[in-house]
């Protein structure tokens, strides 16, 4: 994929993780789009790491599971690092 691409598809698998956990987060559209690119990679870390195979990211919507669990989990880590501060 394009870096357009990855940056589209990020933002969708942000904005789904943000919908799938509610609640007040600090950060508009660009940090979205950051919390769901990383999903991307942390979701295919996490795909090989409990699978041992190889994921390769298209428009699928396997792929869009895979990134949208990793933003989930990036999102419940930085709500937990952040609730810590406060």
């Amino acid at each position: 994929m394009g870096i357009v691409s990855w940056v589209g598809f990020g933002l969708v698998a942000g904005v789904v993780a943000k919908l799938l956990m509610p609640g007040r987060d600090p950060g508009g559209c660009i940090i979205t789009m950051l919390l769901g690119v990383a999903g991307v990679f942390v979701g295919g870390l996490l795909y090989r790491l409990l699978t041992g195979r190889e994921v390769f990211f298209r428009f699928d919507l396997g792929s869009f599971a895979v990134a949208v669990v990793g933003a989930v989990v990036i999102l419940a880590v930085y709500r937990l690092v952040a609730g810590r501060r406060a």
